[in-house]
């Protein structure tokens, strides 16, 4: 394969491959059902020290690697909170590869940073966000939120931290007790241990109580403790639960603290204009996320990260050692700048490709259908006789339970619905995560995947009560 004719060979194979994929992609079980160490006991201990030919590796890749492959694309994934691909996104994916341009500063592929802010400047207007802002497309959310709270971090030390490191540890980072994990492993990497997060209570739906809030921050500036940032979730993972924007806002305007607002997956529903008031106080926040990779059909990694003070990032990042002095600094955005990485991919690409292919109406018209099917399968779970909603719907995201009238006792139920789940995702069908709510076992069900329709959920709901348990 490393001659023009052979890869030329081979590409069509492959896209002719991925095409019959995607189109039959029901054939396959949606969660891997391999054991641990299956797929590893039939890889060779050793690498070849050979060439291999094409058709070889791909036998094996069907063969050996392909059932060891959870399919993320399939329509009846429901699991966690997807990670979306379409045809657009591949072929904007492909030709990243193909180029293969290590876009770290303008210099080093102008058209990669300019197309990022322009694409970020789209969004920022579809979606109704503070036209001031600045956008940057980070890997995941994971390192926008730590991008976030170490900008934080320096603007409260007036950027002493970066130079001297710590010289106490009384900082505090606030979140509710159903904020991502990712919000406690960016303050341990930001040094300033899990001790400085302080998870405040949430309410019976599931959203950071604010009084609480309040009162958290009054108490710990009354003894000497520095509030840094409060990260306030719109879309928790659990629930999908949106925290109540405008009164934190106005908590953090008072007491000069970082809002930070992670909106991971339900940031993409802001295209929506009937869900924009998620983002009433948001002018008053400091920094922003979406995931492009979740529920906007663009393939993983893209996270959209915005900032209203853009300086205040960069001042945080930016290093200049001789090799990336250019004629250009400080006249163009030079990205490398803006967060952890140096070395940065051409995302903007493939999301470019996506909104030009589907256009806004395409995105926002996929939106409201999947939003519909959550509500559809909503009232089948209202008006069956044998299954609860444990919380009020999210989006396209809804929390219910196998409820009959017959079990009473809460352990016994939670057992039940374990079972459930389990035999829901042995047999290959659909795939289902769990969470608690209040304490109650119960089973997400994210109807978001690119290609999911009626029948595919009319599919899911016979076999929920196919597969429910016997009491």
């Amino acid at each position: 394969m490393n001659d023009p004719i052979e890869f030329r060979k081979a590409a069509h194979e492959l896209i002719d491959w991925i095409a019959d994929y995607h189109e039959n992609i029901d054939r396959y079980p949606v969660k891997s059902q391999v054991k641990p160490d299956e797929i590893k006991s039939k890889l060779p201990e050793s690498a070849p020290a050979d060439p291999v030919g094409f058709d070889n590796i791909m036998k094996d890749f069907e063969e050996i690697i392909l059932p060891g492959i959870t399919h993320w694309q399939n329509p009846r994934f429901h699991a966690y909170f997807p990670g979306n691909s379409s045809y657009p996104s591949l072929l904007g994916e492909m030709l990243t590869s193909a180029i293969a341009a290590q876009c770290m500063i303008w210099e080093t592929s102008p058209a990669a940073a300019e197309l990022e802010e322009r694409v970020l400047d789209w969004l920022k207007e579809a979606m109704g966000l503070p036209i001031n802002w600045k956008g940057v497309i980070q890997d995941t959310a994971s390192t926008g939120t730590l991008a976030a709270i170490l900008t934080a971090r320096e603007q409260v030390s007036n950027y002493s931290i970066n130079k001297a490191g710590f010289e106490h540890s009384n900082y505090r980072i606030y979140c509710s007790t159903e904020t991502h994990s990712s919000i406690e492993k960016a303050v341990k990497i930001a040094g300033f241990g899990s001790k400085s997060v302080i998870q405040i209570p949430v309410d019976q739906n599931l959203q950071l109580d604010t009084s609480l809030l309040k009162e958290a921050i009054s108490a710990d500036l009354n003894n000497g403790l520095v509030p840094v940032c409060v990260v306030a979730t719109l879309g928790t993972t659990g629930t999908c639960s949106i925290d109540p924007l405008k009164p934190i806002s106005s908590i953090c305007k008072k007491h000069n603290i970082w809002l930070h607002v992670d909106a991971a997956f339900a940031g993409t529903a802001l295209l929506l204009e009937e869900h924009r008031g998620m983002i009433s106080g948001l002018t008053d926040a400091d920094s922003f996320l979406f995931n492009p990779h979740k529920w906007m059909f663009t393939n993983f990694d893209c996270t959209a990260y915005y900032v209203k003070d853009s300086d205040a990032l960069v001042k945080t990042f930016e290093l200049l050692p001789e090799y990336l002095k250019t004629k250009t600094h400080g006249l163009v955005n030079d990205y490398r700048d803006w967060g952890v990485p140096l070395g940065r991919r051409f995302r903007a690409l493939k999301l470019w490709f996506v909104i030009r292919s589907y256009g806004l109406e395409g995105i926002k018209a996929k939106l409201r259908e999947h939003i519909r099917l959550a509500e559809l399968f909503e009232d089948w779970v209202n008006n069956s006789p044998d299954f609860e909603k444990v919380i009020q719907r999210s989006l396209c995201h809804v929390c219910f339970r196998f409820n009959p009238k017959e079990v009473n006792e809460e352990r016994e139920l939670e057992n039940l619905n374990k079972k459930l789940l389990e035999d829901l995702n042995a047999s290959g069908e659909m795939y289902l995560t769990h969470t608690k709510v209040n304490g109650k076992y119960c089973l997400r069900m994210v109807i978001a995947q690119t290609n999911v329709n009626e029948d595919h959920i009319k599919a899911d709901w016979a076999l929920i009560n196919q597969l429910k348990p016997q009491v």
